[in-house]
Protein backbone atom coordinates (compact mmCIF):
# COMPACT_ATOMS: atom_id res chain seq x y z
CA UNK A 1 0.00 0.00 0.00
CA UNK A 2 1.35 3.66 -0.99
CA UNK A 3 -0.26 4.96 2.33
CA UNK A 4 -0.78 4.83 5.55
CA UNK A 5 -3.72 5.88 7.65
CA UNK A 6 -3.22 8.31 10.40
CA UNK A 7 -6.25 8.09 12.58
CA UNK A 8 -7.17 10.41 16.15
CA UNK A 9 -10.45 9.42 18.12
CA UNK A 10 -12.42 11.73 19.77
CA UNK A 11 -14.80 9.58 22.70
CA UNK A 12 -17.67 11.61 24.28
CA UNK A 13 -18.21 9.44 27.87
CA UNK A 14 -22.00 10.48 29.50
CA UNK A 15 -21.00 10.72 33.36
CA UNK A 16 -23.08 9.30 35.89
CA UNK A 17 -24.11 11.59 38.12
CA UNK A 18 -27.26 12.68 39.90
CA UNK A 19 -27.46 16.10 38.25
CA UNK A 20 -26.50 18.08 35.13
CA UNK A 21 -22.78 19.41 34.66
CA UNK A 22 -23.51 23.14 35.80
CA UNK A 23 -27.10 23.09 37.43
CA UNK A 24 -29.16 20.49 39.78
CA UNK A 25 -31.59 19.46 36.82
CA UNK A 26 -32.02 15.50 36.98
CA UNK A 27 -28.93 13.52 34.88
CA UNK A 28 -31.83 10.96 33.92
CA UNK A 29 -33.46 9.42 30.91
CA UNK A 30 -37.39 11.04 30.26
CA UNK A 31 -39.99 9.95 27.96
CA UNK A 32 -41.47 13.15 28.07
CA UNK A 33 -38.99 16.29 26.43
CA UNK A 34 -38.57 19.30 28.34
CA UNK A 35 -39.29 17.58 31.87
CA UNK A 36 -35.44 17.72 33.34
CA UNK A 37 -34.54 21.56 32.63
CA UNK A 38 -34.14 24.25 34.56
CA UNK A 39 -32.87 27.84 33.60
CA UNK A 40 -29.59 27.35 33.88
CA UNK A 41 -29.69 24.59 30.91
CA UNK A 42 -32.33 26.55 29.40
CA UNK A 43 -29.85 30.12 29.34
CA UNK A 44 -32.00 31.91 30.53
CA UNK A 45 -30.52 35.37 30.98
CA UNK A 46 -29.36 36.09 34.94
CA UNK A 47 -28.78 31.90 35.16
CA UNK A 48 -25.17 31.01 36.82
CA UNK A 49 -23.49 28.01 36.12
CA UNK A 50 -22.26 25.94 39.12
CA UNK A 51 -19.86 23.09 38.55
CA UNK A 52 -20.82 19.62 39.65
CA UNK A 53 -18.19 18.30 42.04
CA UNK A 54 -19.18 14.45 41.56
CA UNK A 55 -18.49 14.99 37.75
CA UNK A 56 -14.97 16.55 38.68
CA UNK A 57 -14.49 13.59 41.10
CA UNK A 58 -15.63 11.56 38.24
CA UNK A 59 -13.38 13.34 35.83
CA UNK A 60 -10.29 13.00 37.79
CA UNK A 61 -10.67 9.34 38.23
CA UNK A 62 -10.55 8.71 34.13
CA UNK A 63 -7.27 10.43 34.21
CA UNK A 64 -5.65 8.59 36.75
CA UNK A 65 -6.38 5.42 35.31
CA UNK A 66 -5.44 6.72 32.03
CA UNK A 67 -1.92 7.80 33.40
CA UNK A 68 -3.07 11.64 32.49
CA UNK A 69 -1.29 14.76 33.41
CA UNK A 70 -3.82 16.03 36.44
CA UNK A 71 -4.43 19.26 36.77
CA UNK A 72 -3.53 21.38 39.94
CA UNK A 73 -5.81 24.33 38.22
CA UNK A 74 -8.28 24.24 35.27
CA UNK A 75 -10.57 26.57 33.91
CA UNK A 76 -13.99 26.46 31.54
CA UNK A 77 -13.76 28.13 28.03
CA UNK A 78 -17.15 29.05 25.73
CA UNK A 79 -16.84 27.41 22.29
CA UNK A 80 -19.60 29.13 20.55
CA UNK A 81 -21.94 27.06 17.81
CA UNK A 82 -25.00 28.11 16.52
CA UNK A 83 -26.84 25.06 16.73
CA UNK A 84 -30.76 25.27 17.17
CA UNK A 85 -30.27 22.99 20.69
CA UNK A 86 -27.59 24.74 22.08
CA UNK A 87 -29.46 27.82 23.95
CA UNK A 88 -26.80 29.61 24.67
CA UNK A 89 -25.53 29.78 22.12
CA UNK A 90 -21.99 28.30 23.11
CA UNK A 91 -21.17 25.28 24.62
CA UNK A 92 -19.22 25.18 28.35
CA UNK A 93 -16.54 23.07 28.00
CA UNK A 94 -12.02 22.95 28.07
CA UNK A 95 -9.50 24.08 25.65
CA UNK A 96 -6.12 25.10 26.94
CA UNK A 97 -6.12 24.27 30.64
CA UNK A 98 -8.03 20.88 30.31
CA UNK A 99 -8.59 19.41 34.31
CA UNK A 100 -6.36 15.66 32.12
CA UNK A 101 -3.87 16.47 30.84
CA UNK A 102 -1.24 13.77 28.78
CA UNK A 103 -1.63 9.88 29.01
CA UNK A 104 -2.02 6.78 27.22
CA UNK A 105 -3.70 3.61 27.25
CA UNK A 106 -2.61 -0.09 26.17
CA UNK A 107 -4.23 -2.06 23.50
CA UNK A 108 -3.58 -5.60 22.25
CA UNK A 109 -4.08 -6.08 18.66
CA UNK A 110 -3.08 -9.42 16.52
CA UNK A 111 -0.61 -10.68 19.73
CA UNK A 112 0.99 -6.94 19.98
CA UNK A 113 0.97 -4.49 22.70
CA UNK A 114 0.35 -0.90 21.19
CA UNK A 115 0.20 2.60 23.39
CA UNK A 116 -2.13 4.99 22.07
CA UNK A 117 -1.27 8.45 23.95
CA UNK A 118 -3.95 10.51 24.84
CA UNK A 119 -3.77 14.11 24.56
CA UNK A 120 -6.19 15.13 27.30
CA UNK A 121 -9.36 14.46 29.10
CA UNK A 122 -11.57 17.34 29.43
CA UNK A 123 -15.53 18.05 30.85
CA UNK A 124 -18.16 19.85 28.53
CA UNK A 125 -21.48 20.23 28.82
CA UNK A 126 -23.82 18.17 26.59
CA UNK A 127 -26.38 20.01 23.75
CA UNK A 128 -30.02 18.94 23.30
CA UNK A 129 -31.95 17.13 20.83
CA UNK A 130 -33.75 18.11 17.95
CA UNK A 131 -37.04 15.33 16.83
CA UNK A 132 -37.66 15.67 13.14
CA UNK A 133 -41.15 14.62 12.33
CA UNK A 134 -44.17 16.03 10.19
CA UNK A 135 -41.88 18.65 7.83
CA UNK A 136 -41.05 20.17 11.58
CA UNK A 137 -37.93 20.34 14.24
CA UNK A 138 -38.77 20.05 17.58
CA UNK A 139 -36.13 20.46 20.26
CA UNK A 140 -36.04 18.56 23.72
CA UNK A 141 -33.54 20.17 25.93
CA UNK A 142 -33.83 16.97 28.10
CA UNK A 143 -30.04 16.39 27.58
CA UNK A 144 -29.00 19.57 27.60
CA UNK A 145 -26.58 20.44 29.89
CA UNK A 146 -25.75 16.69 30.63
CA UNK A 147 -21.71 16.43 31.71
CA UNK A 148 -19.45 14.57 29.56
CA UNK A 149 -15.77 14.02 29.64
CA UNK A 150 -14.31 14.17 25.96
CA UNK A 151 -10.94 11.90 25.46
CA UNK A 152 -9.03 12.83 22.81
CA UNK A 153 -6.44 10.61 21.13
CA UNK A 154 -3.05 11.23 19.91
CA UNK A 155 -3.17 10.20 16.10
CA UNK A 156 -1.14 7.00 17.07
CA UNK A 157 -4.09 4.72 15.77
CA UNK A 158 -3.37 3.20 12.35
CA UNK A 159 -6.00 0.88 11.28
CA UNK A 160 -9.65 0.55 11.93
CA UNK A 161 -9.15 -2.66 13.97
CA UNK A 162 -7.07 -0.62 16.51
CA UNK A 163 -9.56 1.86 16.62
CA UNK A 164 -12.58 -0.74 17.53
CA UNK A 165 -10.01 -2.46 20.16
CA UNK A 166 -9.11 1.18 21.55
CA UNK A 167 -12.77 1.92 22.17
CA UNK A 168 -13.70 -1.35 23.42
CA UNK A 169 -11.09 -1.13 26.24
CA UNK A 170 -12.11 2.39 27.34
CA UNK A 171 -15.91 1.15 27.49
CA UNK A 172 -14.24 -1.39 29.75
CA UNK A 173 -12.66 1.09 31.93
CA UNK A 174 -15.65 3.73 32.38
CA UNK A 175 -17.34 0.28 33.37
CA UNK A 176 -15.15 -0.76 35.68
CA UNK A 177 -14.51 2.59 37.06
CA UNK A 178 -18.18 3.16 37.43
CA UNK A 179 -18.00 6.77 35.98
CA UNK A 180 -20.55 5.84 33.31
CA UNK A 181 -22.85 3.20 31.93
CA UNK A 182 -20.82 3.69 28.73
CA UNK A 183 -23.54 1.93 26.48
CA UNK A 184 -23.28 3.28 22.74
CA UNK A 185 -26.48 2.51 21.65
CA UNK A 186 -27.95 4.75 24.22
CA UNK A 187 -25.28 7.82 23.41
CA UNK A 188 -23.69 7.34 26.57
CA UNK A 189 -20.34 6.81 24.43
CA UNK A 190 -20.01 8.22 21.07
CA UNK A 191 -17.00 8.60 18.99
CA UNK A 192 -16.09 11.24 16.24
CA UNK A 193 -12.91 10.00 14.08
CA UNK A 194 -10.34 11.85 12.52
CA UNK A 195 -9.61 10.04 9.10
CA UNK A 196 -6.17 11.60 7.44
CA UNK A 197 -3.38 9.56 4.86
CA UNK A 198 0.12 10.18 4.21
CA UNK A 199 2.76 8.21 1.80
CA UNK A 200 4.45 4.77 3.69
CA UNK A 201 7.79 6.32 5.21
CA UNK A 202 6.69 9.77 6.03
CA UNK A 203 6.42 11.14 9.85
CA UNK A 204 5.10 14.27 9.23
CA UNK A 205 0.90 14.63 10.11
CA UNK A 206 -0.51 14.84 7.06
CA UNK A 207 -2.01 18.80 6.22
CA UNK A 208 -5.22 17.94 6.67
CA UNK A 209 -7.94 15.39 8.32
CA UNK A 210 -11.16 14.01 7.83
CA UNK A 211 -13.44 14.23 11.00
CA UNK A 212 -16.73 11.53 10.95
CA UNK A 213 -18.71 12.56 13.83
CA UNK A 214 -20.96 10.78 16.67
CA UNK A 215 -21.12 7.16 15.74
CA UNK A 216 -22.43 4.90 18.46
CA UNK A 217 -21.18 1.66 18.02
CA UNK A 218 -18.02 -0.21 17.03
CA UNK A 219 -19.26 -1.44 13.99
CA UNK A 220 -19.68 2.02 12.70
CA UNK A 221 -16.71 3.29 13.47
CA UNK A 222 -14.30 0.53 11.92
CA UNK A 223 -16.66 0.40 8.83
CA UNK A 224 -16.45 4.72 8.46
CA UNK A 225 -13.08 4.36 8.50
CA UNK A 226 -12.24 1.58 6.43
CA UNK A 227 -14.58 3.84 4.09
CA UNK A 228 -12.22 6.93 4.39
CA UNK A 229 -9.10 5.07 3.71
CA UNK A 230 -10.26 4.05 0.53
CA UNK A 231 -11.81 7.04 -0.68
CA UNK A 232 -9.02 9.11 0.58
CA UNK A 233 -6.18 6.85 -1.33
Amino acid sequence: MTYEPVIGLEVHVQLKTQSKMFCSSPNAESPEPNRHICEVCTGQPGALPVTNKEAVRKAVMVGLALGCEIARYSKFDRKNYFYPDLPKGYQISQFDMPINGRGELAIEVGGQIRTVGITRAHLEEDAGKLIHQAGASLVDLNRAGVPLLEIVSEPDIRTSEEARVYLQELQNLMRYLGVSDADMEKGHLRCDANVSLRRVGESNLPPYKVEVKNMNSFKAVAAAIEYEIKRQA
